[in-house]
C-alpha cells in the first residue's frame, strides 16, 4: 500500500461566529486523487486553503508524508520548503500570472527561487513538453493565450518545484468543456508520469467521477460522506450528496423539486 503522502487531522477553522471548517479529517496516498466536493459555503476551499498554507487553522494539523506543515515557520529557505511540498492551481490562472512576464520568464523565475544553480534551459523545455505546450508558447504573453493554454502554463510552473500534492481549486471549472476534457487527460497524464497526489476541490460531480479515486462531500463545513468515488456515486448514502447529484440538470430534471428538497434537507 502507498504511504499517505497528505494527511489532514480534525482541521477547524471558524469566522465570527460561523464554523467555515468543522472537523475535518482525510488522507490521500502517494500518487492518489481525492476529490473535495459541496455547494458553495461547504467548506471545500477554505480547507483546501489551510492545506496550502493560505488560511491557518483553529485547531488541528495538516501533514505532508507525515511531517507536520507548521504555518509559523519562519526563514526563506524554510517557507520555500513548505511551497514545494504543496501548490496550488486556480481557477482562473490569468489572476495569478504576471500580464507583463512572458511563459519562458514564469518558469526561469520559479526555478531561479528554488532551484538555483541547476540547467534552467533544459527544465524549461521540459515542462513546457509536460504541460503539452511546446517551445512555440515560450515568448508568448497571458493575454496572448486562451484559457486551456494558460492553465496549462500554471500548471508548468506548479509542477517547476516537484510538489508532493498538487491543489486544483475548479482548476477546469470556467474552460469550455472540450478543453476542459484535455487537461483532466493531461492531469492524468501528468499524475502517471510523477507520482504526485491530487486534491480536487470542485462542485462537479462529472470531473470528480473523471479524475479522482477517493471523495469527500462536505456540508456546512462538516465532513457528510466519504468513500470510494464510484461506490460514493453510485449508491450515496447521505441525504446530501443524493441531492448533489439529483441537481445535476438532465431530462425530466425539475429544478423547483430539487429547491424544496434543498430547503428540508
Amino acid at each position: 500500500m502507498p504511504e499517505n503522502v497528505l494527511e489532514a487531522v480534525g482541521l477547524d477553522r471558524s469566522f465570527g461566529g460561523v464554523r467555515a471548517v468543522d472537523d475535518v479529517s482525510f488522507t490521500l496516498p502517494e500518487g492518489g486523487s481525492l476529490g473535495i466536493v459541496g455547494e458553495s459555503g461547504s467548506g471545500k476551499t477554505t480547507t483546501a486553503r489551510i492545506v496550502v498554507g493560505l488560511e491557518r487553522a483553529d485547531a488541528g494539523e495538516v501533514r505532508v508524508r507525515g511531517r507536520v506543515r507548521d504555518p509559523r515557520g519562519r526563514g526563506r529557505a524554510r517557507r520555500l520548503a513548505r511551497a514545494r511540498e504543496v501548490q496550488m492551481v486556480f481557477q482562473d490562472p490569468y489572476l495569478s500570472l504576471d500580464p507583463r512576464t512572458s511563459v519562458e520568464d514564469v518558469l526561469r523565475e520559479t526555478l531561479r527561487l528554488h532551484f538555483p544553480g541547476t540547467d534552467h534551459d533544459r527544465r524549461v523545455r521540459e515542462l513546457l513538453d509536460q504541460v503539452g505546450l511546446g517551445t512555440r508558447a515560450a515568448d508568448a504573453r497571458p493575454r496572448r493565450l486562451s484559457g486551456g493554454q494558460r492553465q496549462r502554463v500554471a500548471l508548468a510552473r506548479a509542477l517547476a518545484v516537484e510538489p508532493a500534492v498538487l491543489v486544483l481549486d475548479e482548476a477546469v471549472a470556467a474552460l469550455d468543456v472540450s478543453v476542459q476534457a484535455q487537461i483532466l487527460n493531461l492531469l492524468a497524464d501528468i499524475r502517471e508520469e510523477t507520482g504526485v497526489g491530487y486534491l480536487f476541490i470542485t462542485h462537479d460531480l462529472g470531473v470528480v467521477r473523471c479524475v479522482t479515486d477517493e471523495i469527500v462531500v462536505m456540508r456546512r463545513g462538516a465532513v457528510v460522506e466519504a468513500g470510494p468515488t464510484a461506490e460514493v456515486l453510485a449508491a450515496p448514502r447521505h441525504p446530501y450528496t443524493r441531492l448533489l447529484m439529483e441537481s445535476v440538470p438532465r431530462p425530466g430534471w425539475d429544478p423547483r423539486a430539487i429547491a424544496a428538497a434543498r430547503r428540508a434537507l
